[in-house]
């Protein structure tokens, strides 16, 4: 073969690949708007009664994109990062509560994909959850750790090839209605509480005992009461690699820019919605802008810089998304950490801008240009994994690191 045929074979080959990535994402789009027209149809109530969004839910099962990671080989889709925070946005701007859940459970799947390929048990959830559409909760928070995932008080127990967990979990969103939870524990009774483990169970392996309801000011459709939860299981429910590793490699990173991208498609509605009252208003008083005109040009470009803000952390994150030390790699952490706070706080800006480009109209709950709900679901944004803490968290770890000199560096 000489270079000009050798040229044209790699020229033809990134064509299909290009024409494989677009036919790829055509399809989720497609699928994404099927979900978001589910959960646009029945949010009003999923908030007002703090139901479970089972519509939209139902829908993402139809499509088959609950189980869109997971990879080819087991049944799923192989989706990437950058297709699921698309879904994750679509659906913030017709349902929060709707989207995070979805956000949720992908970043548990995101974990079994990364972390369990290899060991059987775990290959064959996978399976399971691209064939029966799984939807897979997250059990993190305990007792009165505070939302520090970095430290566990229940311990798993083994005898003989099992293992069993008792464990007072203060929050598990949507834990009732949920076909598995991934669980964080000890390693053993007389490990240190974060020496921890990654443990996937599913439905016939855990009993839940409601032990604390959800009457919240937003996000009402997650469902994230507390619970007694009690597990007994095989001993290969836990996961091969430890917790420490699963955390800094894929649940924060995969959390944070599936979070940050629900708190976008939040925040991307309540603009839509200023937009439109904006232009009723200008239309009627014959082109002059009225007195929140200000306002909606605030909220356009504050949702400019968080949505800029999450694609800047995404590509870094795929860019390195398969070199360990590039994820433990103080700058990384650091980054994505920040996501989360700066994300959250920019949402809640942005949506406040919102409310004041409409007035009245953007408070009231009875109207077309109402942003409430927007606005109690942002503010949740801030609250989940306390940004304080984070700051806290991290304040020590980026005085180590120098500052740029650069623009570039």
């Amino acid at each position: 073969m000489n270079v000009q045929e050798a040229s044209l074979r790699d020229q033809a080959t990134r064509e299909n690949s290009e024409r494989l990535l677009l036919d790829r994402g055509a399809a989720f789009l497609k699928r994404t708007t099927a979900v978001a027209t589910a959960a646009a149809a029945e949010a009003e109530e999923v908030d007002r009664l703090a139901r479970f969004p089972k519509a939209a839910i139902d829908a993402a099962r139809e499509q088959k994109l609950l189980g869109m990671q997971i990879p080819v080989e087991f049944g799923g889709f192989g989706a990437s990062i950058f297709d699921v925070t698309e879904v994750c946005y679509a659906m913030g701007r017709a349902c929060s509560s709707a989207a995070m859940i979805f956000a949720m459970h992908q970043t548990k799947v995101a974990c079994l994909v990364r972390h369990g390929t290899g060991s059987r048990w775990h290959e064959a959830l996978m399976r399971r959850v691209a064939a029966e559409q799984m939807l897979l909760a997250s059990s993190t928070t305990e007792g009165q750790n505070g939302g520090n995932v970095r430290s566990s008080a229940a311990a798993v127990e083994r005898d003989d090839g099992e293992i069993s967990l008792n464990r007072n979990a203060t929050v598990i969103s949507y834990g009732a209605e949920a076909d598995g939870i991934l669980t964080i524990a000890r390693r053993a009774n007389d490990a240190a509480a974060s020496d921890q483990v990654l443990v996937a169970l599913t439905k016939e392996d855990y009993t839940l005992v409601r032990s604390q309801g959800w009457e919240t000011l937003g996000m009402r459709g997650t469902c994230s009461a507390g619970f007694e939860l009690k597990a007994k299981a095989p001993a290969e429910r836990v996961f091969p690699e430890s917790y420490d590793k699963i955390h800094a490699q894929t649940m924060t990173p995969v959390a944070h820019l599936c979070w940050a991208s629900v708190w976008a498609g939040i925040a991307a509605a309540a603009v839509e919605r200023a937009q439109l009252f904006i232009r009723k208003a200008a239309r009627g008083a014959g082109g002059q802008m009225p007195p929140g005109a200000a306002h909606f040009t605030a909220a356009k470009m504050s949702l400019a810089k968080l949505r800029a803000t999450i694609t800047a952390n995404m590509d870094n994150y795929a860019s390195r998304e398969y070199d360990e030390r590039a994820l433990a790699a103080l700058d990384f952490q650091s980054s994505i950490n920040l996501l989360k706070v700066e994300a959250s706080e920019l949402a809640v800006e942005t949506v406040m801008h919102a409310m004041r480009a409409c007035g009245l109209s953007g408070y009231r709950n009875d109207g077309d240009f109402s942003v409430g709900r927007h606005l109690r679901d942002a503010l949740s944004a801030p609250l989940m994994i306390n940004n304080d803490r984070i700051l806290a968290n991290i304040a020590t770890a980026t005085l180590m690191s120098g500052v740029p000199a650069s623009l570039r560096d």
